[in-house]
């Protein structure tokens, strides 16, 4: 049986491209996309970037 009170958050190869929008497309509608993706994710670019921090430890 599944755990459901996991937390299943995307891949991290979409987060990447998420933060590849936000910060280096120099495109403003597709910086926003980037927000708005991961904050739909992750509730806040806070948890987003905790998320990040303990994927590369």
């Amino acid at each position: 049986m599944l755990d459901t009170a996991k937390i299943m958050y995307p891949p991290l190869p979409l987060i990447k491209t998420w933060i590849w929008m936000m910060l280096e497309s120099g495109n403003p509608e597709i910086e926003d996309k980037g927000r708005n993706n991961l904050i739909a994710s992750f509730g806040s670019l806070a948890e987003a970037n905790r998320y990040l921090s303990e994927q590369q430890q």
